[in-house]
């Protein structure tokens, strides 16, 4: 038993499931990485464990530390330690970052709001003061999103393509924050397509057209970005694929 349990997970759209009855488990205290290509269900996965407006008419159970959260809320799987990185961040016109940061962390402290931006490469002295909108890159509202996430200390962070939209530079940086939150008691979920961040991963999960098709250690799940494919019983074949796999 994980922290975080998917059983038998169905969730359509206009008829179509775009997840199909998917059973994964997460073990605490682990990153692991859901990875596949896209329109394998991935980011609607993490949509469905935090509960967003429209991705809630599910079939199945998720269970959180061995309870239902099927009947809570977005803000109660949040007070319940449950967190999404967006990987297009909201902004928030005329608040400020320091406000934003101080709002879900943990200890309302000035200190812990500079540690967790400097943590992700934001000069706290010039960052505290700015605002979170449109005059911020969206590189920048991703770490600023990750800094808030690292002050908040939540038990499960589902960070949704978490390179997307970060320079080369800053990339360390961010596998540096998963780390931390990690060390930190948090269960880190990466929802990604790219094997730069599945090899941040100690375990990982390959999805297809909502369905799990491998699991296992991040250098097992390696496979998928190497071959394209992996053995599967679909019927349409992707050209260049070896025969008997599916993208």
């Amino acid at each position: 038993m994980g922290i975080l349990n998917v059983d038998n997970l169905t969730l359509a759209f206009n008829g179509r499931p775009v997840i199909d009855n998917l059973s994964i488990d997460f073990w605490e205290g682990h990153i692991h990485a859901v990875v596949g290509p896209n329109g394998a269900g991935k980011s609607t996965l993490a949509a469905a464990v935090m509960g967003l407006s429209g991705y809630r008419e599910y079939e199945g159970k998720i269970s959180f530390k061995g309870e239902s959260i099927d009947e809570l809320t977005l803000d109660e799987r949040a007070r319940r330690g449950i967190t999404l990185a967006w990987q297009e961040p909201a902004r928030f016109e005329g608040l400020l970052i320091s406000e934003f940061i101080k709002a879900s962390a943990a200890e309302k402290d000035r200190r812990v709001i500079e540690e967790s931006l400097d943590e992700v490469g934001l000069n706290p002295d010039e960052y505290m003061e700015r605002v979170v909108d449109r005059t911020l890159s969206g590189g920048e509202r991703k770490k600023v999103e990750l800094a808030s996430i690292l002050a908040m200390k939540p038990r499960v962070a589902l960070l949704d393509e978490p390179d997307s939209g970060i320079d080369i530079e800053s990339i360390g940086r961010i596998f540096d924050a998963a780390r931390t939150l990690k060390e930190g008691g948090t269960t880190v979920i990466m929802i990604t397509h790219s094997l730069a961040v599945l090899n941040q991963a100690e375990h990982a999960f390959l999805l297809c057209r909502g369905q799990l098709m491998d699991k296992g250690s991040a250098e097992e799940i390696k496979k998928y970005f190497e071959d394209k494919c992996i053995p599967c019983d679909h019927k349409n074949i992707p050209e260049g694929a070896k025969a008997g796999g599916e993208s």
